[in-house]
């Protein structure tokens, strides 16, 4: 069972994404709150591998409350819920150690499909932010091309072919077709590359990836 813990300031949206995680089998809520300090508290006294955080939030906001579990609870898998779309959100996010990124108005099995991914080790963005991050990219100072590739050149050759279909949003399954390798050999590779690196989840990778030059 995925044990989520969500995060929201309104007891009407804590409802409705309770209702639909109830939805699944594989899927467990085992605790809600109604801001950040609240969800950290729960996360120190209870087993959580998601916390579905909105970013708007009293006392503690979702992006605040998303860094703070990187350093209590690093092993927490984060998904972003928002009624914005604004890019600073969507880096501060990813920046933060987000794994996942959903607007509120995304269909509901597209939160589903984000527990189970994150709880995977890979990344869930829906098409929207998508859309915003890869255009975002050519704009981005952080990090820096130059750093970017500094960093790249640290690599093994295929460190840097596993890197780069990371940056073009490929799944472990698509990369292991593509480089001929199983899906956990995939894995093995990912979580060295994001030792290596220093970040924390795929998604920062592939930006990484595609400020370095190598994900086109």
């Amino acid at each position: 069972m995925i044990r989520v813990l969500i995060a929201d300031d309104e007891p009407l949206m804590r409802a409705g994404i309770k209702a639909i995680l109830g939805t699944a089998d594989d899927i467990e809520l085992v605790a809600e709150a109604g801001d950040g300090r609240e969800a950290l508290q729960i996360v120190r006294e209870r087993r959580v591998d998601v916390a579905v955080l909105d970013i708007r939030m009293p006392r503690m906001d979702g992006l605040a409350c998303a860094k703070e579990l990187r350093v209590v609870a690093p092993s927490v898998r984060v998904v972003m819920l928002t009624t914005f779309g604004e890019d600073e959100n969507i880096v501060r996010a990813l920046s933060d150690g987000a794994a996942g990124f959903l607007l509120k108005d995304s269909a509901p099995e597209e939160l589903l499909r984000a527990v189970r991914a994150v709880n995977n080790g890979e990344a869930y963005l829906s098409p929207m932010v998508t859309s915003r991050v890869v255009g975002m990219v050519a704009t981005s100072g952080q990090p820096k091309r130059q750093e970017a590739q500094k960093a790249v050149a640290g690599l093994t050759e295929r460190e840097v072919e596993v890197l780069a279909l990371l940056g073009q949003g490929m799944s472990n399954a698509d990369i292991g077709a593509k480089l001929h390798m199983s899906e956990a050999t995939v894995k093995t590779y990912v979580s060295r590359l994001l030792a290596k690196l220093g970040l924390t989840n795929r998604v920062q990778a592939a930006l990484l990836a595609r400020d370095a030059g190598i994900a086109s």
